[in-house]
């Protein structure tokens, strides 16, 4: 097969862990007998100092005639709290999910059995948690217009706007990753007191009504957090809209003990987009020290969902894990008196495990 993918390495730590990821991509390609064809485009703040653009034209492109799309991380310290910039790397990653039609973000939260320790949740609690976030990601309040502030700088409004059409393309989907899974879905609002949630939930009353396999539960958005906490694993599927999803996806990562650890995909109309949850960490940039894991294990649900090629990233799974097993791991889930291990050993580790799997 003919794999046609676009790599953003963004800002930060963004280069060093897609470099991991794109040598475990050639790997697995030469592994299946695959053709590897990618190209390399400016997004972030990289982007603005080079075009004045966090998210250019060129890279628009280059994503648009791509099969898939492997994502580092946007953010630069230099536009951290700072009223006079004009434009930030951030802007780049939303016009990135509108312009590309990215409306939804699957993220799977699974713990694994060498790094329950490492969890803040007691053993008990977060062993055999395994469910999928799917959030909404091209609207509500982040895209609502009207947005802005009073002439006199002392009111600020934000418009939280959906439409029937997004929110059945968001719930439709969750019942068919459901259907694949435990056949639960749990949709999560605030009807008690938001007009579009009220939509949401009638919405997701309808569709839930052609699904009579799936176990349907509605909970609003503080019960969920709580939940999340208390009782992860009884989540199998759980959909949101676009601002509760940004929190509680950040929520449920912390649950695996790192954020190190944690792929996404994003599904769009045009092609999709695949990166890991962290952000750019710009400390760390140039230091060896990022956990690429996270990234690589996008590369295998990029892999799965836009090639469908379960094989490939069944087999960077299970390479993730045995590196893991074998404490080849960075800092941040490192067992104690263990020496951690930098970014290229783990990622030349794993590539090294499928040469000779």
């Amino acid at each position: 097969m003919d794999i046609k993918i676009a790599l953003l390495p963004g800002d930060g730590i963004g280069p060093e862990i897609i470099a991991q990821a794109l040598e475990v991509t050639k790997a697995v390609c030469n592994k299946f007998g695959h053709t590897l064809h990618y190209e390399t485009g400016l997004v972030g703040a990289c982007a603005i100092d080079a075009t004045g653009n966090p998210y250019p034209d060129e890279t628009h492109e280059l994503c648009m005639r791509s099969d898939a799309v492997l994502f580092g991380a946007v953010g630069d310290l230099r536009y951290d709290n700072n009223p006079a910039a004009k434009v930030r790397p951030e802007q780049g990653l939303l016009a990135m999910r509108k312009k590309l039609g990215l409306y939804a973000n699957l993220r799977p939260v699974t713990t694994f059995p060498s790094l329950i320790h490492k969890s803040p949740l007691r053993q008990d609690i977060v062993q055999g948690t395994d469910f999928m976030c799917i959030r909404e990601l091209t609207g509500g309040l982040y895209f609502g217009r009207p947005q802005g502030r009073s002439e006199d700088g002392n009111t600020a409004y934000d418009t939280c706007v959906y439409t029937r059409e997004e929110i059945t393309r968001i719930v439709a989907l969750a019942y068919e990753y459901a259907m694949k899974r435990r056949k639960k879905v749990t949709v999560v609002d605030k009807a008690n007191v938001l007009a579009t949630s009220r939509l949401w939930r009638e919405v997701a009353k309808e569709i839930a009504a052609q699904y009579p396999d799936v176990e349907t539960e509605f909970m609003f958005v503080d019960n969920a957090a709580m939940r999340l906490i208390q009782w992860p694993s009884s989540f199998d599927v759980l959909v949101t809209e676009n601002m509760f999803g940004d929190i509680l996806t950040d929520e449920g990562s912390v649950i695996t003990g790192s954020l190190g650890l944690l792929p996404s995909a994003s599904i769009g109309r045009h092609t999709s987009l695949f990166e890991p949850i962290h952000g750019s960490w710009p400390q760390a940039a140039g230091q060896n020290i990022a956990n690429p894991l996270a990234t690589i294990l996008s590369a295998a649900m990029m892999f799965e969902y836009a090639f469908a090629l379960p094989q490939e990233g069944s087999l960077i799974r299970e390479a993730v894990n045995a590196s893991m097993e074998a404490n080849i791991c960075t800092a941040d889930i490192q067992s104690e008196g263990m020496t951690p291990c930098g970014t290229s050993e783990v990622g030349a580790w794993i590539v090294n495990y499928i040469n000779n799997k």
